[in-house]
């Protein structure tokens, strides 16, 4: 089968050995994939987690069609209409744990079921399992221009944040953040923005910021946050690096929390899929919940696809079909 591999040349589209399901995976034939900022750095021979490196079968969000059970997978059968996360997603099949993925709704094509496993996820993880969101608090979004960010806002908004304040240094992405719940757009580069989000709290700060940039706005974001509020850090594309105020964090008693998939068992990723079906699923079947997608690629071209997401012009999702 085909599949899109780095390999000691950079990564392209090889032939590779189709996968067989065993225990409780599913063989996925794969019609859609969205494209993810770890996936470009994987583009790179960068690691991510465990994966990564020559051989690597890139991908990690899809939508398509079961092909093929696992002795052990349950809940699901042959044909039936499917999105979600795991590795080697960039190939004609892809294998995936019955336990994480999602039935795709039926108003939805597979292109646009593609671009939502990831952020559902991750963003339901930061904003409501770990952030503990309450109706009525103030959330911000550090990167909120991403598609994990846009979604971020939107379930924000969907369980009853009083005040969602969006973060992007571009002005073009800035001024459409409101078009997915922002309140309040701000540029994190602007070293007058923690002052608007204090103008904006009464002079408290934020319940509880999402951040996806980490690096240079630490500090910022400690200043930003309420008495006793939360910082669940989500991503460092500002930085994995920066100097840390440990005098204001304590002063402030913020609950500072970091997440990632890359050490979760596949337990605890299943029980966040278990969650997003049970809390919101309601809102991605009603499209409440839904990512605009920027551009489509066939899987021939995945390689213009990623020189696109690099360029950093675009808005919502980029994604591949095959």
């Amino acid at each position: 089968m085909k599949a899109y591999v780095y390999g000691a040349s950079g990564a392209e589209i090889t032939d590779v050995a189709k996968p067989s399901p065993k225990g409780t995976q599913v063989l996925v034939k794969v019609h859609a994939c969205g494209l993810n900022r770890a996936d470009l750095g994987m583009t790179k021979g960068h690691a991510h987690g465990a994966a990564g490196g020559v051989g690597t079968v890139l991908g990690m969000e899809w939508a398509g069609e079961v092909a093929e059970l696992g002795p052990d997978a349950k809940g699901i059968k042959v044909g039936d209409k499917i999105m979600g996360s795991g590795g080697a997603a960039f190939a004609e099949y892809t294998l995936a744990d019955h336990g994480r993925l999602f039935r795709a709704p039926s108003n939805m094509n597979f292109e646009e079921a593609a671009t939502l496993p990831v952020a559902l996820a991750t963003m339901h993880n930061a904003l409501v399992t770990n952030g503990a969101l309450q109706k009525g608090q103030t959330v911000l979004i550090q990167g909120a221009s991403s598609g994990v960010g846009l979604m971020a806002m939107q379930i924000a908004k969907f369980k009853g944040a009083k005040l969602v304040i969006g973060s992007s240094t571009d002005a073009m992405r800035r001024g459409r953040l409101k078009e997915f719940g922002a309140d309040l757009a701000i540029d994190s580069s602007d070293p007058g923005w923690v002052d608007e989000v204090l103008k904006a709290t009464n002079g408290e700060g934020v319940d509880l910021i999402v951040d996806q940039v980490s690096g240079k706005v630490a500090n910022q974001n400690l200043a930003a946050t309420k008495v006793k509020g939360r910082i669940v850090n989500v991503g460092r594309l500002g930085g994995t690096h920066a100097d840390f105020n440990f005098d204001l964090h304590a002063a402030r008693r913020i609950n500072y929390i970091g997440v990632t998939f890359r050490t979760r068992t596949i337990e605890e990723i299943r029980e966040i899929f278990d969650e997003v079906r049970k809390d919101i699923w309601g809102a991605v079947e009603s499209r409440k919940l839904q990512l605009p997608i920027d551009k489509v690629y066939p899987f021939a071209e995945i390689g213009r696809a990623f020189e696109h997401m690099e360029a950093n012009k675009h808005l919502g999702k980029i994604v591949v079909t095959l």
